[in-house]
């Protein structure tokens, strides 16, 4: 199936490094990220997953989730998050879950229907199981970006949006190009001039369709 911005995500079934998950029930109404690999003991996938575990306290000032995927079993997840660990001089504390099946790369549009591992199968075989989706507490898809195998992740990027999401739910705001935390902020174009007043105060019109304003936090 094809996913979309605003879909509510798929729930699945599954076994993770931690133990069998129900996803829905797992997200329990909170922001959270899921993060695919097509394979463990992979270099790129590892510098990754290392800066997640590096990034717990701000995932957790955040409150927000956070779990990958590889379509390997969970002994070799569990392997694997010692390499992590000693990378990162970090603890891993999130679950991995085990898509040997591709269950869950197919049903979040990562890999085509027909798609299967080959004996000797190589990261090649699910290279597009390359995925971070952002998923609101309403379990709606809420952003997602794939990159190539020979590309790292940029999770100080990847926190950035959670950032602009987290502030654009709470606020009714949107974020102009290059956007962090603390600078100004666009006023959606559905909000009149009025409104606009009476909710941000003072704000600057470069054209009638774009308008700035302090940041409201």
């Amino acid at each position: 199936m094809a996913l979309r911005i605003n879909d509510t995500v798929p729930d699945f079934k599954a076994d993770t490094s931690d133990g069998p998950i129900q996803f829905h029930d797992w997200l329990d109404r909170k922001w959270a990220i899921l993060f695919s690999h097509p394979k463990d003991f992979t270099p790129v996938c590892t510098t990754e997953f290392s800066a997640v575990a590096q990034l717990a306290d701000e995932w957790a000032k955040r409150d927000t989730k956070v779990i990958g995927i590889s379509v390997d079993g969970v002994d070799d997840h569990k392997k694997w998050k010692g390499d992590i660990e000693t990378f990162a001089g970090a603890t891993a504390g999130f679950p991995i879950i085990a898509d040997e099946g591709l269950t869950v790369s197919k049903m979040y549009d990562m890999l085509p229907a027909d798609a299967y591992l080959p004996d000797g199968r190589t990261p090649n075989d699910s290279a597009t199981v390359r995925s971070v989706f952002i998923i609101g507490p309403d379990k709606q898809l809420k952003l997602m970006m794939t990159y190539p195998m020979t590309v790292g992740r940029n999770f100080g990027e990847v926190l950035r949006a959670l950032d602009a999401l987290q502030a654009s739910a709470k606020h009714g705001i949107a974020m102009p190009a290059n956007w962090t935390e603390g600078q100004d902020v666009i006023i959606p174009a559905t909000v009149s001039n009025e409104d606009a007043t009476a909710k941000f105060g003072d704000f600057t019109t470069h054209f009638p369709y774009l308008r700035t304003t302090k940041f409201p936090g």
